[in-house]
C-alpha cells in the first residue's frame, strides 16, 4: 500500500495546474495577453493548453489511489459504483450550475463544459478501472485514439462531402450542432471545445492518468517508479510530437497527438515533482501550491463565480456605470506600463486573492471534497 506522504507531489502538481488556470482565465484585458497565456488559435499547443488535460490526467492518477484504498478497506462493488455515479452526477450538475449562473436560461444554457467533461471521463474510466486490467485499459485507450484519428480524417462530414479538421466543418462540430444546437459554447454557437465526440479521446488522457496512479501505488522502490514514469512520459511525448505531423495537436478537438504529447508532459512533470519532493525531500516551497491542490473544486467553482460577479456588479462612473472588474483594473493602468504587463498583474492579483483565502482554509482544516 502506498504511503500517504507520497501523495504530496500529486497535490502539488494539482495546485500548480490550478495556479496556472487562475492566471490564464483572469487577465485584466482579454485584448492584451502574452502569447503563452493564450490558447492556440486552432492547431498547436501553448502553455495554456496544458491546464485542462493536466487536470484530467490528475483525476485519472487519483482513481487507483482512491478506489483502490476503498476496495482494500472492504467496500463492495455496489458501494464503489454508487460512489462513482453520485460523484459524476454532482460534478456534472455543479458544472451546469456554474455555466448558467446567474440567469439560468435553460433553453439556451450551455450543456458541455470543463466540469461536465471531467465528470463524464471520471465516471467512464473509473468503471473501466474496476472491470479491466491495466494492460487491457491501455489497449482500450490506444484503440480509442486510433479510431478517433480515423474518424476525424477519413469519414466525410455530412453536407460537406469530405473529412475536415477545420473549426466549423469537422465531424465533431457537425455532431455537436446536430445534437446540441442552441446549447453550445457562446463564442462559436455551432461547435463546442468540450463537445461530444472530442470527449472520446479525452478518455485516453484519463487512462494515462490511471496507468500512472497504478504505477505509483505499486510496492516497488520509489526511484524505480519515477524512472519508469519519466521514461514512459518521454516516449508518449515523442509519439505525440511525430503524430502531430499527420494529425495536428489541437486542444479544441482533443486530437490523439495532443493526448499523447500533453500526457507525456504530465508524466515528466509529475515524475520530476516526486523526485524533488519525495526522494530528495526538497519540499519547503511546495506548501504554497498545496493550498490550491487540497481544495481544487473550491478553486474552480469559487474562481468562476468570483470572476462572473466582477463582471456583473456595476460601479457608478460619471453619468454611466462600469463593471467592478473594469473599475479595479484601472488601478493597474500605470502611465508608461505596457498593457500586457497591466493585464498580467491583474491576473496575478486575482490568483493571490485565492492564495490567501486557501491558505486560511488550509490552516483551518477546511477542505471541499465530494
Amino acid at each position: 500500500m502506498i504511503k500517504n506522504q507520497r501523495l504530496l507531489a500529486l497535490d502539488v502538481f494539482r495546485g500548480m495546474t490550478l495556479v496556472l488556470m487562475l492566471i490564464v482565465n483572469n487577465p485584466g484585458d482579454w485584448g492584451h495577453i502574452y502569447a503563452p497565456l493564450e490558447h492556440a488559435e486552432w492547431h498547436g499547443c501553448t502553455l495554456t493548453d496544458l491546464v485542462f488535460p493536466f487536470f484530467l490526467f490528475i483525476v485519472g492518477v487519483a482513481i487507483p489511489l482512491a478506489l483502490g484504498a476503498r476496495k482494500e478497506s472492504g467496500n463492495t462493488d455496489a458501494q464503489l459504483y454508487k460512489k462513482i455515479f453520485s460523484r459524476v452526477l454532482l460534478i456534472f450538475l455543479i458544472g451546469l450550475a456554474l455555466s448558467g449562473f446567474p440567469y439560468y436560461k435553460i433553453w439556451t444554457m450551455r450543456i458541455p463544459g470543463v466540469l461536465q467533461r471531467i465528470a463524464v471521463v471520471y465516471g467512464i474510466v473509473s468503471v473501466l478501472y474496476l472491470n479491466f486490467s491495466i494492460r487491457t485499459l491501455l489497449i482500450i485507450g490506444g484503440s480509442i485514439l486510433l479510431i478517433y484519428w480515423m474518424m476525424m480524417t477519413l469519414i466525410p462530414v455530412p453536407g460537406l462531402g469530405y473529412a475536415s479538421l477545420e473549426p466549423e466543418t469537422n465531424l465533431g462540430a457537425w455532431l455537436d450542432y446536430k445534437l446540441l444546437k442552441g446549447h453550445l459554447w457562446s463564442q462559436s454557437k455551432v461547435w463546442d471545445p468540450e463537445g461530444i465526440l472530442s470527449t472520446l479521446p479525452a478518455l485516453g488522457t484519463g487512462i494515462l492518468g490511471i496507468w500512472t496512479g497504478d504505477l505509483i501505488k505499486k510496492a516497488s522502490p520509489l526511484s524505480e517508479k519515477v524512472n519508469r514514469l519519466f521514461f514512459t512520459g518521454a516516449i508518449c511525448l515523442l509519439v505525440g510530437y511525430f503524430w502531430d505531423m499527420v494529425f495536428p495537436m489541437n486542444k479544441k478537438i482533443w486530437t490523439s497527438s495532443y493526448v499523447l504529447f500533453v500526457g507525456g508532459l504530465a508524466m515528466l512533470t509529475l515524475s520530476s515533482l516526486i523526485y524533488l519532493i519525495d526522494i530528495k525531500g526538497i519540499k519547503s516551497w511546495s506548501k504554497h501550491f498545496n493550498y490550491f491542490g487540497m481544495n481544487s473544486l473550491m478553486v474552480f467553482v469559487g474562481s468562476g463565480l468570483f470572476a462572473r460577479l466582477l463582471g456583473l456588479i456595476r460601479i457608478p462612473a460619471g453619468d454611466k456605470t462600469i463593471a467592478l472588474k473594469t473599475w479595479i483594473y484601472k488601478a493597474y493602468l500605470w502611465e508608461g506600463l505596457d498593457l500586457k504587463i497591466s493585464s498580467l498583474l491583474f491576473a496575478l492579483s486575482f490568483m493571490m486573492v485565492f492564495y490567501f483565502l486557501l491558505k486560511w482554509m488550509y490552516n483551518k482544516g477546511w477542505f471541499w471534497r465530494l
